[in-house]
């Protein structure tokens, strides 16, 4: 498992907008290096979790809809990635041939505890505190 491009690029939008300022999406690639095929792509699954807004027009653009003291990391992944999981096996629905008599198995048990492990430090620290 590795935090996609994706997930980087999001996170450099939410700290090229971290200031709460309205700004455009190309101003937002020059300032964080973006691609703007990307960013649109990006902006709007951030839209969509609520992380941003966007208005119209000419002197529209994006901006944060909460404080950078109020997003962390696990908000922005999970805004543009539908599934950080160690493994497939921990997916909702997922059934394991080496799960025994209704039992996980340990191999199982371990992941789980990990993908909490890094869902909880994802989730520990504003953006505040990283920009």
């Amino acid at each position: 498992m590795f935090l996609t491009k994706e997930c980087d690029y999001a996170m450099r939008i939410v700290r090229a907008l971290a200031d709460m300022e309205m700004k455009s999406v190309k101003s937002v690639c020059i300032v964080e290096h973006i691609p703007h095929p990307f960013a649109y792509k990006i902006l709007k699954k951030l839209e969509h979790a609520g992380i941003v807004r966007s208005l119209r027009g000419s002197a529209g653009g994006y901006q944060l809809v909460k404080t950078t003291d109020h997003i962390n990391l696990l908000d922005i992944v999970s805004a543009v990635d539908d599934h950080l999981l160690l493994n497939e096996c921990l997916q909702p629905g997922y059934v394991c041939e080496n799960n025994t008599h209704g039992k996980l198995c340990n191999v199982h048990i371990e992941l789980n505890r990990l993908q909490e492990l890094i869902e909880n430090a994802l989730s520990e620290k504003p953006m505040s505190e990283l920009l």
